[in-house]
């Protein structure tokens, strides 16, 4: 198997090329290996074969080609170029138009090819960290990093080696060939040495005229002037290789601009093998430092304070010309910091692109919260603090990648989630509901309530609504239920939607309102809108919160008085949550029938203790049996929703109010359950909607009306 070494430097003009042409001439010619030399440096295309004068006719891009196309038809013989010097010679590409035809994920299999029929594998890989330079290290069993004694060239070596640390390529496989070693007034190689923590395994000495000599010639300095200090150091360095075995390492795959968890030497493992350990006070790990995250946050403080973004009106960002001329403003400073602040170190279109949006959207947008809401499959998105966001899909809950650059940031988002709806967030408030422009409902609460940090939860909503058809192919309900709430709304029967948090409450009660007529007008009260009717003559209100004062606030419970002189045909409040059920109860009894709700229990039986616990906190004094048999006069149904063990949601009850049983206790009526049977192995709940048997009462009722509602709907 070819041993492949990989010569590169960060640094242009420091003769890499030189090196890596004349070592390989110097170990096929001095030493009879077998050499293939591969120009692989994108940025200076063609300057190896024009050292060496030759004149190839096909590159590594060609070769691809057909290893895709007829990988056990063809002889890679047709795409190296022999050459009269001992050596074969492969270019990536012959010209810098060909190089985006370059696939790294190939790289691999080019070199495989390569294995079997070299001693040796001489690869001159250019100066920027692109994904075909990843590629290519990948195959390595040495590098070489070239360095001149000068400040700027150790600067740069000093910067390809912590990025080769960062991608995790082990020191141990990392070597300097100082180059100019003995130039005046350059530093000492002692000075070098002591800067770099990896050690010099060549001084190749200057001779300018020497080696300008032959470069102009088109013969390598080996075999033009032999005896030269040049060519006789190039010669030691190539017996230094072939001689060494201890130089090379087993080839390693990197994740590209990703850490991955280190694999340590376990430097003690002598000492606990003699027995000889002492037991240490336990140290909390420290923390790994993502050099991404580190760019992408000096980035991002440039970019606020050139844009002064802390002091910007919020108002900015809800105007969409406005939004949109400063998002094109700050795109281009965002390119321009990251060319000055990363150079080469990013030179892969691809990667740029996505650190200019992940920025931008950390900048003007909210942040790493951008992709989650716009990927459709996500129903839930929380933010503990700046580290950890999770998500629900599918009605499970994961932790993401995704993170913020600071817990300030995670508040700047909340911040510009409020403003525009007039809400505020700060210590004297650390908690606020609201909602996006798409309806998504956000509850943010900061520090000191928060000990974590800034925490965010947003219910995501789709854009567009579900219709009872779709619930029914998701198996939320059956066609009979389907046929029967549509009858009970058109009919205008009251109704209540209980289930607990994330139960599809707010779904139901949207499909419900999409079986009113459109000739009736409709009236919604939220705290947070987020219900979507389609009907024209809607009237959405919104409570508000207090003011810095504690003054201005606007409870449901206002909302729903003045509603009552709106002349409302149908009133939906989205959430029953407190004072306001008892006015709810009441405007029911009197002529707002149709009128529909959602409250949190975990049972039918749970919504009447709800019922009860909530007129009561309006501080009226009535005896229990007066509230029952209000709730029972005002409320024709229950559809209660769970979301079950395998995330699914579905409604698990419908139930009539059907009337007291005695002076205390209300009859509730089952009229379609779900029966759970069991889980199949993926953790799939399986089980069948059933009909109780039980007709309601209000059928005929409902028939009068003229919809029709056949007896076999109900049986079991």
């Amino acid at each position: 198997m070819a041993k492949t070494i990989v010569i590169f430097s960060t640094k242009g003009g420091v003769g890499k090329t030189l090196i890596a042409a004349n070592l390989a001439v110097s170990l096929a010619n001095d030493y009879g290996k077998r050499v293939c030399l591969v120009d692989s440096d994108l940025h200076v295309v063609g300057d190896m074969a024009r050292m060496l004068d030759l004149n190839p006719k096909n590159a590594m891009v060609d070769l691809i080609q057909h290893l895709k196309k007829n990988p056990h038809n063809f002889k890679k013989e047709d795409f190296l170029t022999q050459t009269s010097l001992g050596i074969d010679f492969l270019s990536a590409v012959l010209k810098p138009q060909q190089a985006p035809h370059l696939e790294p994920e190939m790289i691999p299999q080019v070199f495989k090819l390569l294995d079997n029929d070299y001693d040796f594998v001489i690869v001159d890989a250019g100066k920027s960290f692109s994904e075909v330079f990843v590629a290519t290290l990948n195959q390595a069993n040495l590098i070489l990093l070239v360095v001149t004694p000068d400040i700027l060239s150790i600067y740069q070596t000093k910067w390809a080696l912590d990025t080769l640390q960062f991608l995790h390529f082990p020191l141990k496989m990392i070597r300097v060939v100082l180059n100019r070693a003995e130039s005046a007034a350059s530093i000492s190689w002692q000075e070098v040495r002591v800067s770099l923590p990896v050690e010099i395994i060549a001084r190749i000495p200057s001779e300018g005229k020497v080696v300008g000599t032959a470069v102009n010639r088109g013969i390598p300095v080996v075999i033009e002037n032999p005896k030269s200090k040049v060519a006789l150091s190039l010669k030691r360095f190539g017996q230094e290789l072939t001689g060494n075995e201890g130089f090379f390492v087993q080839r390693q795959d990197i994740d590209q601009l990703r850490l991955k968890e280190a694999v340590l030497d376990k430097s003690n493992a002598f000492w606990q093998s003699q027995g000889l350990t002492e037991p240490l006070a336990e140290l909390a790990p420290a923390e790994e430092i993502d050099e991404i995250v580190l760019l992408k946050r000096r980035i991002h403080n440039r970019l606020i304070e050139d844009l002064n973004i802390k002091r910007m009106d919020l108002k900015v960002f809800s105007d969409l010309k406005k939004a949109k001329e400063l998002k094109a403003r700050a795109e281009v400073m965002v390119t321009n910091f990251l060319a000055e602040d990363a150079g080469s170190f990013i030179s892969s279109s691809e990667v740029r692109k996505k650190l200019v949006k992940e920025i931008l959207d950390e900048a003007l947008g909210l942040g790493p919260l951008e992709d989650l809401l716009a990927e459709p499959g996500i129903t839930d998105i929380m933010v503990n603090n700046k580290d950890e966001v999770y998500i629900e899909r599918q009605g499970k809950i994961e932790l993401t990648s995704k993170k913020f650059i600071s817990n300030d940031q995670v508040k700047t988002i909340i911040e510009r989630i409020i403003a525009p709806i007039g809400r505020r967030i700060d210590e004297s408030v650390p908690m606020v509901d609201a909602r996006l422009p798409d309806g998504s409902r956000v509850n943010a609460i900061i520090p000191p309530l928060s000990l974590t940090g800034p925490s965010l939860t947003i219910r995501k909503f789709r854009k567009e609504r579900f219709k009872i058809e779709e619930l029914i192919e998701l198996k939320t309900l059956n066609s009979a239920m389907s046929e029967f709430i549509r009858a009970c709304v058109v009919a205008r029967k009251n109704t209540i939607v209980s289930g607990g948090t994330g139960s599809g409450k707010t779904t139901i009660l949207n499909v419900l309102s999409a079986f009113i007529l459109e000739n009736e007008r409709i009236v919604t009260l939220e705290d947070a809108a987020e219900l979507k009717l389609h009907q024209e003559h809607w009237i959405r209100l919104e409570s508000r919160s207090p003011n810095i004062e504690g003054k201005g606030a606007i409870t449901i419970r206002d909302l729903f008085r003045n509603t009552l002189r709106m002349r409302p045909d149908r009133i939906i409040i989205g959430e029953c949550r407190g004072i306001e059920t008892l006015d709810m109860l009441q405007a029911m009894n009197t002529g707002h029938d149709g009128s529909m709700t959602t409250i949190h229990a975990n049972s039918t039986q749970d919504v009447l203790m709800r019922l009860d616990s909530m007129i009561l906190m309006a501080g009226v004094e009535l005896p229990i049996r007066a509230i029952r048999e209000m709730i029972v006069s005002a409320i024709d149904l229950i559809v209660h929703t769970a979301r079950l063990s395998d995330g699914k949601r579905k409604i698990i009850q419908i139930t009539e109010v059907a009337g007291m049983k005695d002076e205390l206790h209300i009859d509730l009526r089952d009229i379609f359950t779900f029966h759970q049977t069991g889980v199949d192995a993926q953790g799939n709940v399986l089980g069948d909607f059933k009909a109780t048997g039980y007709i309601p009462s209000f059928v005929e009722d409902i028939r009068i009306k003229g919809i029709t509602l056949a007896d076999t709907l109900f049986k079991s």
